[in-house]
C-alpha cells in the first residue's frame, strides 16, 4: 500500500499506436517508485496486453473516444489524462477533463478550440498541457533554453530558424526517396496543405502549398551531410510565446533528404495529396488507372505513361524525379482495392506499401535550430542540432522523442511541480529545464557551435 503522504495516483493514457511504445516504458519504469496507477486505452490492445498481464500497476481496455459514457467513466477515475489520440480527437478528451476537473497532457498542437478552454482550465485549476512532444515539444523546450540564455547575455535576437525532420537512419535508408514512414502516414502525405506563412528580414513571406515543395533551404549536420528543409504553416504565432514579437526573421520547417521536395511537388502538381473530394470507382482503380485519372488525353497511343507524366510535369522522363514516381509502383496496374477514396488516400496506400518500416529498420530524428545575434557589436551565430537514432522499428527515435517529455511532464505535474495552469505549452522554464536536463540522460542531447560572423566598429 502507498504511504499515506504518497497517495496512490491514476494516470489514463489514450491511445498506444506507433508514438507511444518509448511513453509506456517509461511510465512502467517509474510508477512503483511515484505510486502511479497506468490503465492504458486503444481501440485495439492485443498488442498491449503481454505488456501488463504480469504487471500489479497497469491494465489495459478497450477505448472506444466516440463512447461517451465510458469517456466520462474513464476520464473520472484519473488524476491525469494523457492523450496520444488522432489529434482530432483530443478536444472531446478535454472537455470530459474540464468537465470533472482533471489535468490532461497531448503532443499536438493547440488548436482554437483548445484555447477556448484556456479561462475555464485555469479557473478550475487544472493543466491542459500541449506541444509536449518532439515538434511540437522538444524544439520548443531547446530553443527556450538558448533564447532565455542569449537575452540574458544582453544579446539581441535578429533570426531563427527551426527545423525537424522524421527519417530513416543511414543504414536503413534503401530507396530512391531517402525516406520512410516513421509517424502517422495520413499526416505525411497531408503535409504542408495552405499557406506557409513566415517573416525574413522584417519582411512577411507566404508560400502557397502548390510553391511550397519548390521553395527550400540547404542545412548541414555534421556526420549526416546535407538536408533541405521547407516553410511549415504557421510561424508567425510562435513570435508572441518565444517573446519575440519584434525579431526581423523567423521560420519554422521541416527537414527531408535532399531530392525529396521535388520530386513530392509531382504529387502536389498531379492532385494527388488532395483530400476534399472522393474519387469515382476508387476501389476499381489501379495505380496506373489512379494516376491517368489526372492527366490530359494522351496525344498518341504511342505516348508511355511515364512520357506523359513527364510532359506534364515539364521533367526529364530519365531524371530523379521520374526514377523515384516509377520506383513506387505509381504506373502499375496494382489494384488500389479501397472504396469511396480521397487521392489523398490513394496516394497513403501506396506509399504505405513501400516506405513502411520493415523488421530491423532504424529512424532517425533531426533538429536544428539557427539563431543569429547581436552582443557587444557583434553579429553572432548559435547552431544547435539535436540527431537521434532508433533502436528498431518498434522502439524508434520517434516513439523516443515524442514518448519521453511528454512521460517526463506528466510525472512533474503528479510531483506538483508544475504551477502554470490553462492551456500551456512547454516555454516555461520550470517545464523546460527539467525535462532536458532527464533527456540528457537518455541521449537526447543537442550540439552547439557558436561563432563571431562580423565584428561593427
Amino acid at each position: 500500500m502507498p504511504e499515506p503522504d504518497n497517495p496512490m495516483k491514476k494516470i489514463l493514457l489514450l491511445g498506444a499506436g506507433r508514438s507511444a511504445s518509448s511513453l509506456i516504458r517509461y511510465l512502467f519504469d517509474h510508477a512503483t517508485a511515484e505510486s502511479w496507477h497506468i490503465t492504458i486505452g486503444d481501440i485495439s490492445i492485443t498488442h498491449l496486453q503481454p505488456l501488463v498481464e504480469r504487471l500489479s500497476f497497469a491494465e489495459v481496455i478497450t477505448f472506444n473516444v466516440h463512447d461517451s459514457a465510458q469517456r466520462a467513466k474513464e476520464v473520472g477515475q484519473a488524476d491525469l489524462v494523457i492523450s496520444l489520440l488522432p489529434a482530432i480527437f483530443h478536444i472531446e478528451v478535454a472537455k470530459e477533463c474540464l468537465k470533472q476537473e482533471k489535468h490532461l497532457i497531448t503532443a499536438s498542437y493547440v488548436s482554437p478550440e483548445f484555447l477556448a478552454l484556456h479561462a475555464e482550465a485555469q479557473q478550475k485549476n487544472l493543466t491542459f498541457l500541449m506541444e509536449s512532444g518532439l515538434d511540437p515539444g522538444i524544439d520548443h523546450m531547446s530553443a527556450m533554453r538558448v533564447i532565455k540564455s542569449i537575452q540574458a547575455a544582453g544579446g539581441t535576437l535578429t533570426s531563427f530558424k527551426s527545423y525537424t525532420g522524421g527519417l530513416v537512419a543511414p543504414e536503413s535508408d534503401n530507396n530512391p526517396w531517402n525516406y520512410k514512414f516513421t509517424w502517422n502516414p495520413r499526416n505525411v502525405v497531408l503535409a504542408g496543405q495552405g499557406t506557409a506563412k513566415y517573416i525574413r528580414e522584417g519582411q512577411y513571406k507566404y508560400i502557397p502549398y502548390h510553391q511550397l515543395f519548390q521553395r527550400t533551404e540547404t542545412l548541414y549536420v555534421d556526420g549526416y551531410g546535407p538536408f533541405e528543409g521547407y516553410a511549415n504553416r504557421d510561424s508567425l504565432s510562435y513570435r508572441e510565446p518565444y517573446g519575440l514579437l519584434t525579431i526581423p526573421t523567423m521560420l519554422r520547417g521541416t527537414l527531408r533528404r535532399p531530392g525529396y521536395c521535388e520530386a513530392w511537388d509531382a504529387f502536389v502538381q498531379l492532385g494527388l495529396t488532395d483530400d476534399s473530394y472522393t474519387l469515382e470507382g476508387s476501389e476499381r482503380m489501379t495505380h496506373r488507372s489512379f494516376v491517368e485519372a489526372f492527366l490530359p488525353a494522351a496525344t498518341s497511343s504511342a505516348q508511355s505513361m511515364a512520357e506523359r507524366v513527364s510532359v506534364y510535369l515539364g521533367i526529364p522522363q530519365e531524371g530523379e524525379v521520374m526514377q523515384k514516381l516509377e520506383w513506387l509502383g505509381l504506373f502499375d496496374e496494382t489494384p488500389v482495392e479501397l472504396e469511396a477514396a480521397t487521392p489523398a488516400q490513394v496516394l497513403e496506400k501506396i506509399l504505405k506499401a513501400k516506405w513502411t518500416l520493415t523488421p530491423g529498420d532504424k529512424d532517425m530524428i533531426v533538429m536544428q535550430h539557427l539563431f543569429a545575434y547581436e552582443l557587444h557589436g557583434e553579429q553572432r551565430e548559435v547552431c544547435s542540432t539535436l540527431v537521434v537514432l532508433g533502436e528498431d522499428e518498434v522502439q524508434t527515435a520517434m516513439a523516443k522523442t515524442v514518448g519521453l517529455p511528454v512521460g517526463m511532464l506528466a510525472r512533474l505535474l503528479l510531483q506538483d511541480k508544475i504551477t502554470h495552469r490553462g492551456v500551456v505549452i512547454p516555454i516555461h522554464p520550470e517545464l523546460y529545464e527539467p525535462v532536458l536536463d532527464e533527456l540528457e540522460e537518455y541521449g537526447i542531447r543537442f550540439v552547439e557551435t557558436e561563432k563571431v560572423v562580423e565584428r561593427v566598429g
